[in-house]
């Protein structure tokens, strides 16, 4: 009589790397949802110096244990990038130390203003931030390749200089709630819609003009 196959175990190390691989997601979401969702609850907390610790360990914990191609650039940090992680952590402390709300507010114009740094300075000395990002997953790109992520940096080069001023007017005239939504929420709607647009345009215009070039 012939027996039936025996249902073999799941291999331990796959069902280990699958299991790690869940983890490092969802940590990846929880950090990356966890800086909008302290400027919303600022709207309703009377407390700016709880929110200062915590914007402060966001800073340290997505360069410690953050996942992702973020998270993997955090842990390769320049000198500027450095100095900008400085500049923010120093902001949180004294937001802790003072308990100001105002200071509180300013604090995201500083991240944008600390981003147009980290990605301005590699547009001078390259490769471009959108590059560095890019060769992660795909570390050969072709000179067309290069020179459109050289243009998609300067694109949120602008982005954060126009972003973080409209924060900054929104700290210093707008009310709590007002300035909560926008940071909290508005700003990443935008950021969203940032990243949708490149990707359509990179799909529809960039991938076509060079699969044609390389056909001619």
């Amino acid at each position: 009589m012939i027996q039936p196959p025996i249902a073999r175990a799941p291999d331990a190390q796959a069902v280990d790397a699958k299991a790690r691989g869940r983890a490092a997601f969802v940590l990846n979401v929880v950090l990356k949802l966890a800086y909008p969702a302290v400027i919303l609850a600022a709207w309703v907390w009377d407390a700016p110096r709880y929110a200062g610790c915590l914007l402060f360990a966001l800073i340290w914990l997505q360069r410690c244990i953050g996942t992702g191609v973020v998270g993997m650039s955090l842990r390769r940090l320049t000198r500027v990038d450095w100095t900008v992680a400085f500049m923010l952590s120093f902001a949180s402390a004294a937001i802790v130390w003072t308990d100001s709300e105002r200071l509180l507010h300013i604090y995201p114009s500083l991240v944008n203003l600390g981003l147009l740094i980290a990605f301005g300075a590699t547009l001078v000395r390259g490769p471009s931030m959108i590059e560095k990002f890019a060769r992660i997953g795909t570390p050969d790109l072709s000179e067309a390749a290069v020179r459109h992520t050289r243009r998609v940096t300067q694109i949120w080069c602008a982005f954060f200089m126009a972003n973080g001023l409209f924060s900054l007017y929104t700290a210093l005239h707008w009310p709590r709630e007002a300035w909560s939504l926008y940071n909290g929420a508005i700003s990443y709607a935008l950021v969203g819609v940032l990243i949708a647009g490149e990707i359509v345009w990179r799909y529809l215009v960039i991938l076509p003009r060079a699969r044609r070039a390389e056909a001619a």
